[in-house]
């Protein structure tokens, strides 16, 4: 007998031992696996855009908090002893269970928050008295896993609210635009009566249902002394909204990217300030009517803390709810696009970090072609020569081609890469030469990245003791991190030696290139005005007018702009100063002004004395020099090849040699001397360009044969050129031509030795050689000669 009640004993105990594990067990580790929508907010959590669920309905992620008004009207509705019971309220129970009885039909269904949680987490459950009974389960177990501000919690993200809206932060967007934590008492009060009748949300329809519904609720609180009589009477005078409202759409391409990310969160705070997004908005807007005039349908525009590198404002493109038959899905900042000259600050900057030119080096600037390519400037117009500083501030580009042939593609190369222009994949030899012109492609995120780095780089300078951290080069960060910082006590300068892409001074000359590009005509005027801003810009276009760039650098912000059609369709005055540089200007009066330029970092230049007319490093015979500062590294510069010295005759007219005059009566005068091509370009522009006197016609005979005064300019020697047939099916001309130090002298024209023409003032001739190798031979009037090798490579 003893034994079997022990026996009968150990079955209870066994029995309640397997109950209470199954009890600890029987609430979900997870209550809820429904999908969510991607949702974005601004730096100041303003809500920025939402992207539906995979189920197709509203449904934010759950939040951490539920706002007080919210939770005191969903208590005072739902379940007013919630902070007394432990998951089920037996009197509510209770009355409920009467009240079914007496009706013959279920009138109430007696549910705590707690036991609509697991309805909730549920869904699809018969209601009937056994899914009762879990649910009273598994509510009082939840009870012991999860606190009332939890269970609040999980209750507000879950609820229905009507239609295809989930969770109480949907539902305030939906139908009041608005956080939840800035809802009245009355807005909440409605969104608190919704989940237990979710049909009202036909707000056309039920207003005046719902309506009353409310303020039974306000009446209620008010009679518990949770708001006083004066908010209650304001409140029961709020009208419920009409429609439904849409959400916020202020970054579509923002929020399309992060939910293509495969790490992102459903739930993004960026860096993104709304307030300064709305008006880059309506300024793209605005814009949009007249570019689009031209059939210009998209724009992007983005702007950069400079020293964060956050993003405070993402415009992927024209954006038109009901049009979407113009590109403007198309994220823009990431798209890969030709970047036409915007690579050219770049390659300033890395010559001067290497000394390979000093601020104001002339470079050339006439005609070349090297095998097939042959660069333009975008004027069709050439200087002859042009201080480095100009030719990047008027964007030039045969000066660009030449610096670049000088410095070395590979070596561009390789700086691109690293500062982060990642879309540089292919071998330098794909690019050649035209990687400086936009022969390649590029992203608007990464150069605005790469030009804020460098303003980054510069702003630091001091804050290192004269060190800078290679690190400042990053690509800019659109997610919100308030604890990120660059601590810079804990950089060890060892770390920090050799390890910057550009040079801090070199940034400094290049910022201030920039500073004199030719502004738009709106702003032509912009230096007689005390307030207009200091800004560091460039532009570009790309080939067949495709894309207009223009991105400004300021020591605070970086603005990014980019102009054109999102599939590649060229457009007539679809250029970076035109379309791209005036609403640069326009979204950089929206930024604070600040007076405050880039801070000379003289620790990393030193002064040395330039030439003033080459901008080379002084020669012992330069006649016009000045002491400036200069890069570092500019010391190894190259030294004034333009001045050479030239013995003339006593009344300075002429020149001559030892060989027809006595040393004795020559003058050795000091002469800036440029080579004839460019000397004949070069003297148009300048006036003040002194050209070399003759020689004294006794001297003819027997003068320096080594300083020609003539030189090719097409074709190159060696070259191999193409001559077309045109419309009527006839041979084409090609056009040669020379410079002659004095213009009026006659040239005489000879192709394998033939005679087959002469020109004076102008040395331009038109000929027609056959298919082959030739050469060109022109002699002028004083039997000086020069010889050029071509090839005709093809007439069809």
């Amino acid at each position: 007998m003893k034994n079997k009640k022990r026996n009968i004993i150990i079955v209870i105990i066994s029995i309640i031992i397997l109950l209470l594990v199954f009890y600890a067990f029987a609430l979900p580790p997870q209550l809820f696996k429904t999908p969510v929508s991607t949702v974005i907010f601004d730096k100041n959590n303003n809500l920025l855009g939402a992207h539906i669920a995979a189920d197709e309905q509203w449904r934010f992620p759950q939040s951490d908090s539920v706002p007080q008004k919210f939770a005191a009207c969903l208590i005072n509705f739902e379940d007013k002893r919630f902070y007394r019971h432990f998951g089920i309220d037996l009197r509510a129970f209770a009355r409920a269970v009467s009240q079914n009885i007496k009706s013959g039909e279920i009138k109430s269904g007696g549910s705590t928050i707690s036991m609509q949680i697991i309805r909730l987490s549920r869904n699809g459950k018969p209601r009937n008295i056994y899914q009762k009974i879990v649910e009273i389960i598994l509510a009082t177990r939840m009870e012991i896993s999860y606190s009332k501000n939890e269970i609040l919690s999980l209750y507000a993200s879950n609820a229905p609210f009507g239609g295809n809206v989930v969770g109480l932060e949907a539902a305030s967007w939906r139908y009041f635009g608005r956080s939840p934590s800035n809802l009245s008492w009355a807005e909440s009060a409605m969104l608190a009566v919704l989940p237990n009748s979710p049909s009202l949300i036909h707000l056309g329809k039920n207003r005046k249902t719902l309506f009353e519904k409310r303020n039974r609720l306000l009446k209620k609180i008010f009679d518990n002394e949770i708001i006083n009589e004066d908010t209650y009477l304001l409140a029961i005078e709020e009208l419920v909204p009409e429609n439904p409202k849409p959400f916020p759409q202020f970054a579509p391409h923002l929020l399309l990217r992060i939910k293509s990310e495969k790490k992102s969160e459903a739930k993004t705070k960026t860096t993104i300030d709304l307030e300064l997004q709305k008006q880059v908005l309506r300024i793209v807007e605005n814009n949009y009517k007249h570019l689009s005039a031209n059939g210009i349908e998209n724009q992007a525009v983005v702007v950069l803390d400079v020293e964060t590198g956050d993003v405070l404002v993402y415009v992927g493109n024209t954006f038109h709810r009901k049009r979407n038959d113009n590109g403007n899905f198309v994220d823009i900042i990431t798209a890969e696009r030709s970047p036409g000259s915007v690579f050219k600050p770049y390659l300033y900057a890395a010559m001067l970090s290497s000394g390979n030119i000093l601020p104001n080096t002339l470079i050339p600037d006439i005609p070349m072609q090297i095998g097939g390519f042959s660069p333009k400037n975008y004027n069709r117009g050439y200087d002859g020569v042009v201080p480095a500083s100009r030719a990047l501030a008027r964007s030039l580009n045969i000066p660009a081609v030449r610096m670049l042939q000088d410095y070395g593609v590979p070596l561009f190369h390789d700086k691109l890469q690293k500062i982060g222009i990642n879309t540089i994949t292919q071998h330098p030899d794909y690019y050649g030469l035209s990687l400086i012109i936009g022969g390649c492609e590029a992203k608007l995120w990464e150069m605005t990245g790469t030009y804020a780095s460098m303003a980054r780089t510069l702003n630091n300078y001091f804050d290192y003791s004269g060190k800078y951290d290679k690190n400042d080069f990053h690509q800019p960060n659109f997610r919100f991190n308030k604890s990120k910082s660059l601590d810079k006590a804990d950089i060890k300068i060892s770390d920090l030696e050799n390890s910057s892409y550009f040079s801090a001074s070199a940034i400094y000359f290049t910022f201030k290139a920039m500073l004199d590009v030719e502004r738009p005509d709106d702003e032509s005027q912009w230096k007689m005005f005390g307030s207009s801003k200091k800004i560091a810009w460039k532009t570009g276009t790309s080939f067949g007018f495709r894309d207009a760039w223009a991105i400004g650098v300021t020591p605070q912000y970086v603005v990014g702009v980019w102009v054109g059609n999102s599939d590649g369709e060229g457009r007539p005055d679809l250029v970076g100063i035109k379309s791209a540089a005036p609403i640069l200007f326009e979204v950089f009066d929206l930024l604070p002004a600040n007076s405050d330029w880039f801070s000379m970092p003289y620790d990393d230049m030193q002064k040395a004395v330039v030439c003033e007319k080459s901008g080379f490093l002084a020669s012992d015979i330069c006649d016009d020099t000045d002491s400036i500062w200069i890069p570092q590294n500019g010391i190894r510069s190259a030294v004034c090849p333009y001045h050479q010295l030239v013995h003339l005759d006593f009344t300075g007219e002429f020149q001559v040699n030892s060989n027809c005059e006595s040393p004795q009566n020559m003058k050795h005068v000091s002469w800036f001397i440029l080579p004839p091509a460019m000397e004949w370009y070069y003297q148009r522009k300048n006036a003040q360009y002194k050209k070399l006197p003759p020689f004294r016609d006794d001297c003819k005979d027997a003068m320096n044969i080594s300083n020609s005064s003539m030189q090719v300019i097409y074709p190159r020697n060696n070259a191999k050129i193409f001559v077309p047939t045109n419309l009527g099916g006839n041979n084409g001309k090609t056009v040669f031509e020379l410079a002659h130090r004095n213009t009026k002298t006659k040239v005489f024209w000879h192709i394998d030795n033939q005679y087959v023409g002469e020109t004076t003032n102008f040395h331009q001739i038109a000929l027609n050689p056959e298919t082959g190798k030739h050469k060109l031979t022109v002699i002028d009037e004083n039997g000086e000669k020069i010889t050029v090798n071509f090839s005709v490579i093809s007439k069809q």
